[in-house]
């Protein structure tokens, strides 16, 4: 076996160690994420007759937890780059866990707005610190699979987690709480023992992991730094200006952030929309609701595959944008409450396959703390979308009467997205094209240097 083969298979073997190993814990923290984020779509008409709060205040409540989410990204992910993910991570976990924990206490619309925006600050830096890992851990060639994975957590927090609640709730009158108080106890409490786990289990890079050697560590971390070493700045204002400077980072965040307008504003309503077809029982709509999560499931396992293949993700997000407001416009032209929820687990697929994707395109072209800035900044434009989106969607149907009407919204959005990607597309090929020359310099620099060692040597 020849030295290169016998280097590729031990990074593949480490490859799938850290797979098995490293991403259940991450795909455990980030369900659990996506659960209490979401679970007050289930709680929406219970918190209107309990509580009082209106359809417009539940849409500002729920884009709220975006707001405090997004301001705290970029420092919250700067502090992760300091003190470790492990810690970091863990932290967030049993913040917000506590937070959902104490949303049991609502009991108007302003304890609403100050819970869901507490909320958002305890989680803030979840996910990009998840990304930094991902690019410590993972060659190039493996993000997409591993962000994939991850985000099937997500999907499994719609499919598993609607039932899951829809169940808690059914405890109403239960100690003399209403369901949906028993709902935010109970996974706010699981949240805080997942940040536990974090904490005792999840390693910070490949050289801290006891069930790796000291060769597939060390194969781990040079596959995951390699081609990306000049990009490296230790200065902290340098890279301020290179991972927030770049077109082709602007047009991933702006993307990202139409996205997440269409993500947050159909998975906060269909619960709602589900009632409105004349569904009855708070699992049965719980249930029906799960069907985001199967779609999603499908998107975030299939659609990195496909893109694989294609070889031009930016081409693959455009053509999922175009399908997202097709999947949208039959929705509003089907009767059948059947074909209606077939076609939100299409757009659920479509909306969701395209999030590894960003993360992929970003990854290749940036690391170390420039990384860590640079996803974070992407995270925080993608985010302000999951406030506006929500808003959006309750401003429309508090207009309309039909939580329906917000599908015209996915249409619009998804067009324009769309129109970004072929932007998106040339830019990072301008990216590309940029950085080769960079590395030929480099080379020709060094080979120099070598040269004249040499000669000096003789």
């Amino acid at each position: 076996m020849s030295l290169t083969t016998a280097g590729t298979s031990l990074h593949s073997a480490a490859t799938r160690k850290a797979m098995l190993r490293l991403l259940p814990i991450l795909c455990l923290t980030y369900f659990m994420s996506y659960v209490d984020r979401t679970n007050i779509a289930l709680a929406k008409t219970h918190l209107q007759a309990d509580v009082h709060i209106s359809v417009a205040a539940f849409g500002l409540g729920a884009g709220l937890f975006f707001l405090t989410y997004a301001f705290l990204e970029i420092p919250s992910n700067l502090i992760m780059y300091r003190v470790g993910p492990r810690r970091w991570i863990a932290r967030i976990a049993m913040s917000w866990g506590a937070v959902t924990a104490l949303m049991m206490f609502v009991n108007s619309e302003t304890t609403f707005y100050i819970g869901r925006m507490a909320l958002g600050a305890a989680e803030a830096g979840l996910y990009p610190a998840m990304m930094f890992m991902v690019t410590q851990w993972f060659a190039q060639k493996d993000r997409a699979t591993a962000i994939g994975f991850i985000y099937l957590a997500a999907t499994m927090g719609i499919f598993l987690g609607s039932p899951m609640g829809g169940a808690l709730m059914e405890l109403d009158s239960l100690g003399g709480l209403h369901g949906w108080q028993w709902m935010f106890l109970v996974e706010g409490l699981l949240t805080i023992i997942v940040g536990f786990v974090v904490l005792f289990a999840l390693p910070d890079k490949p050289a801290d992991a006891a069930w790796l050697t000291t060769q597939e560590a060390a194969s781990l971390t040079s596959a995951a730094t390699a081609g990306t070493e000049t990009q490296v700045r230790h200065s902290l204002r340098g890279n301020m200006r290179v991972a927030f400077g770049r077109p082709f980072i602007l047009l991933i965040a702006v993307i990202y952030f139409l996205n997440q307008i269409t993500i947050n504003g159909v998975t906060f309503n269909v619960p709602s929309i589900i009632e409105s077809m004349n569904v009855d029982g708070t699992f049965l709509i719980g249930l029906l609701s799960g069907i985001t999560g199967v779609g999603g499931t499908i998107g975030v396992l299939v659609v990195p595959a496909i893109a694989r293949r294609i070889s031009n993700e930016s081409f693959v997000i455009g053509v999922l944008a175009v399908g997202c407001a097709v999947a949208a416009g039959l929705f509003l032209a089907a009767s059948s409450p059947v074909v209606r929820i077939i076609l939100i687990g299409v757009l659920a697929a479509l909306m969701l396959g395209t999030l590894p994707l960003f993360w992929s395109v970003a990854m290749a072209r940036m690391s170390g703390l420039m990384a860590a800035a640079g996803l974070a900044f992407i995270n925080t434009v993608g985010l302000t979308g999951g406030f506006v989106g929500p808003y959006v969607f309750g401003l429309v149907e508090s207009h309309s009467g039909d939580p329906v009407t917000g599908f015209y919204i996915v249409i619009l959005v998804s067009l324009i997205g769309a129109g970004l990607a072929i932007a998106l597309r040339r830019s990072v090929s301008r990216e590309d094209r940029k950085a080769a020359q960079t590395h030929q310099l480099a080379g020709a620099v060094n080979g120099t240097t070598r040269i004249s060692d040499v000669e000096v040597q003789r």
